[in-house]
């Protein structure tokens, strides 16, 4: 691989899902050790997305007012805006490693990550954090449009539901094998 060519693109593990909130994701306790691996080892390679919520249901247009309606406990307004923040262990790494803030699933959609990893010649990225059936798989499927070398971290990656947290990592091998690489975290450091 490489070796200037490549990014840690971490996802979304942040507080909200790591503390006791409707969205918490208890398996990313597990994957933690292995996301801080790579993080620490790669920080200036890091870019650490976070999903924000907006203040208030009524901000958001379409389908994502009502999925706000759904949550609105997980507005900002009623979670306060520290529970965004990264886990404290992943925050202390910023910077050099980089925070990229999204409102939706995908990492993609605005093409200001893009724009960026773009002008930096990146061609591989590497995924870690949560949760696989959304947000993770959100960004490996945009990645791959977009023509990047993906490399899913099978054990850095985590879901609130083990049932789909599964199918999606073998919806990803299977289907996308040609664009998509499933590792282990210390298979991924091995190369770089």
């Amino acid at each position: 691989m490489n070796n200037s060519r490549w990014i840690h693109l971490c996802i979304d593990m942040q507080r909200m899902f790591a503390e006791d909130t409707p969205w918490h994701v208890p398996w990313m306790k597990e994957v933690s050790p292995q996301v801080q691996e790579i993080a620490q080892r790669h920080a200036q390679r890091t870019v650490f997305t976070r999903f924000l919520p907006p203040k208030r249901a009524e901000d958001m247009n379409g389908m994502w007012r009502s999925y706000y309606q759904k949550w609105d406990t997980m507005t900002l307004d009623r979670l306060g805006p520290d529970m965004v923040d990264l886990v404290p262990s992943l925050k202390a790494l910023v910077p050099p490693a980089r925070i990229f803030d999204k409102m939706t699933y995908s990492p993609w959609t605005t093409g200001e990550l893009y724009r960026v990893l773009s002008r930096e010649g990146v061609e591989t990225i590497a995924i870690s954090g949560g949760e696989t059936d959304v947000c993770v798989l959100a960004a490996a499927l945009g990645a791959v449009d977009l023509g990047y070398r993906v490399i899913l971290l099978k054990d850095a990656v985590c879901s609130g539901a083990d049932d789909t947290h599964d199918a999606s990592l073998e919806l990803l091998g299977d289907r996308f094998s040609v664009q998509l690489e499933i590792l282990s975290t210390e298979g991924f450091l091995s190369q770089v």
